[in-house]
């Protein structure tokens, strides 16, 4: 049986179920009106034996609603937005009673469906602390049981996130905007399955920034002239990183450095389309301030319960004698395992994601011939595992099919 619930707004619902009964007591009122008057002729025939002041109250209602009649007051038409929630609530309680919650497409949205402001974190002191996560004790987190928009539990499917607790009605999400409808129909397909679905707060890697952050990203945007909300073609991507290379080391780009940019141009435009969206852009560039500002342990902080209970089973798969210790080339298979998705959808693009990263780095070919096999073979602990893949995991997070940073070869 479906429950209606409320987290944020009990003290409104309360006024609606106290609308509700004023209602039903003024129905009440109105049948005694139309029975009263006949019970006063009838003692008014008796010779008005006495005066019953019920009745006298009832004479003046009917007379003000009289007045009222030939011009409404402000008062009555107030009323007609309470009896508007009346209705509303009315089927509410019939759709409880009948055992089903209220469809989310059943909510008067003008009020309910508020878009969100999003709060951009803040640094805390301790922040770059170590952070204790116990390898073998999984914190399992459940989701919430109401829609994160409406605040309804129905008695329908509400689809959960994967990165946090949040669900979502697919009805609320189309109202707010956030989802065309490609984007809604691949959240159905996926939501419930072992893929998943990040929703709009997870998915939206810029919002991992603070405002210091966000201010310093925005005035590099506004010198090179990026224009918030549009797409990018090639040569503005390449005109954007020779800006960024002289304004960080103070020279150009090399022709090895352009064919890097364009190779992470063709790994954020995998439909090949020939623009790479806003989105995919400010993602790329989120990871690239978090990687450059934030530190491993700050990173490892930014992970959801969900997000840590995958290091661990990922992890836990590659340490096949339990001595809590995997080795180097170990690690690095598991950070390419969080875009497992990501490979199957990119599987026509010609262009490898291995070969995409930071312009700043050496090229993906000459640092994998000088890998040594000491190297692979060096051990690596659980914390150390959980750090090194902090920006990794967090980089997995969006839905796009695009590639945001460069994968360890």
């Amino acid at each position: 049986m479906g429950v209606l619930m409320s987290k944020k707004q009990q003290v409104e619902k309360v006024q609606k179920c106290t609308a509700v009964v004023s209602a039903f007591q003024a129905g009440l009122k109105d049948r005694a009106a139309t029975v009263k008057p006949a019970e006063g002729q009838v003692e008014e025939g008796e010779g008005h034996a006495k005066t019953n002041p019920d009745e006298k109250n009832t004479e003046d209602a009917v007379q003000e609603e009289n007045d009222n009649s030939t011009s409404p007051s402000t008062s009555q038409q107030a009323s007609a937005p309470t009896r508007d929630e009346c209705k509303v609530n009315q089927e509410a309680w019939s759709r409880l009673r009948d055992g089903k919650g209220v469809e989310p497409e059943d909510l008067d949205k003008t009020h309910q469906l508020t878009p969100p402001a999003f709060v951009r974190p803040k640094r805390e002191p301790d922040d770059d602390q170590p952070i204790e996560v116990d390898l073998y004790k999984k914190e399992e987190p459940r989701s919430d049981e109401m829609c994160d928009v409406c605040e309804v539990w129905t008695a329908d499917d509400l689809y959960p996130c994967r990165i946090c607790t949040r669900v979502f009605h697919d009805g609320c999400l189309r109202e707010l905007g956030y989802l065309r409808a490609e984007a809604l129909q691949e959240m159905r397909d996926t939501a419930h399955t072992v893929t998943g679905w990040s929703c709009y707060y997870c998915d939206n890697l810029n919002l991992l920034l603070t405002e210091e952050e966000m201010y310093s990203l925005m005035e590099t945007f506004k010198q090179c002239k990026i224009i918030p909300e549009s797409c990018l073609v090639s040569d503005e991507l390449l005109q954007y990183r020779h800006f960024v290379s002289k304004q960080q080391f103070e020279k150009d780009l090399t022709d090895e450095q352009e064919e890097e940019v364009l190779a992470q141009f063709a790994a954020l435009d995998p439909e090949k389309k020939g623009h790479i969206e806003w989105s995919d852009f400010l993602y790329f560039e989120s990871l690239a301030v978090l990687k450059k500002f934030r530190t491993e342990n700050s990173l490892v902080r930014l992970l959801t319960a969900k997000e840590r209970d995958t290091a661990r089973s990922v992890f836990q798969g590659l340490d096949l004698d339990k001595d809590g210790v995997i080795t180097r080339a170990e690690c690095r298979q598991a950070q390419q395992s969080w875009f497992d998705k990501l490979k199957k959808d990119s599987q026509s693009c010609n262009v490898s994601i291995s070969h995409v990263g930071p312009i700043c780095e050496s090229s993906p070919a000459s640092s994998g011939s000088e890998r040594s096999k000491n190297d692979d073979s060096r051990p690596v602990t659980w914390a150390d595992f959980l750090r090194e893949s902090g920006i990794y995991i967090l980089a997995a997070r969006p839905n796009s099919s695009a590639m945001h940073i460069r994968l360890p070869l």
